[in-house]
């Protein structure tokens, strides 16, 4: 399935971070959780720019006036998602409409903001993994599972731009297994959802994160 880019010409990379929930679980903007010096949101905005992404565009929903409150660098796009809270499926679909539209790429790498140990690091490697890989679809390994960050190529848009409601990108990472491959994200099953979840990151209870799945 996976689709080449012509040769000799460069990779089109677009980042599409996906912020637009109203954090039901958590009880007020986990976009803006404090971070070391920064909020969540903020961190992984930071790990973003240090890599060459093509175009950077953020979804946003739900919290949009109180996370605008905050800079956004100048280099990410926001696009207002009127519609959030029909799902992440639906904010996907949204944002890839955006990039198709205006910036033709030829993958995506698909982002949330509630990994706190996301890092450009990871980025790099999920992009330079596609480059050497015949696979159409890089994921992250954490755990006994894969998911997010994840990265499509162009044959993979049309699914992604016919998503809709709750589902996310693993519907995808499930339907295409064979298609898949992965890069090492050991704290990848770190995310924060809830109280007791930002409780157990500032306490490093990593174990806390264990048991939850």
């Amino acid at each position: 399935m996976n689709l080449q880019p012509i040769s000799n010409q460069p990779i089109r990379t677009a980042l599409l971070l996906l912020a637009a929930g109203n954090s039901s679980r958590m009880g007020q903007p986990k976009q803006l959780l404090q971070l070391n010096n920064s909020t969540l949101l903020q961190h992984t905005l930071k790990e973003t720019l240090a890599v060459p992404f093509f175009a950077r565009v953020l979804v946003l929903g739900a919290f949009q006036e109180e996370i605008k409150a905050h800079p956004i660098p100048p280099e990410v796009e926001v696009l207002q998602h009127p519609e959030w809270n029909l799902g992440m499926g639906s904010s996907i679909c949204t944002g890839m409409k955006w990039l198709v539209k205006n910036h033709a790429p030829d993958q995506v790498l698909i982002l949330i903001c509630d990994q706190p140990f996301i890092h450009a690091a990871l980025l790099e490697q999920l992009i330079s993994k596609k480059a050497s890989s015949a696979k159409g679809v890089v994921a992250s390994a954490y755990g006994d599972t894969f998911g997010v960050p994840v990265l499509f190529d162009k044959s993979y848009f049309p699914h992604l731009l016919a998503m809709e409601g709750k589902v996310g990108a693993q519907k995808l990472l499930s339907r295409f297994k064979e298609d898949v491959e992965t890069v090492p994200f050991p704290k990848g099953n770190i995310d924060i959802d809830t109280p007791d979840d930002y409780d157990a990151y500032l306490r490093e209870d990593w174990g806390y994160f264990d048991l939850k799945k």
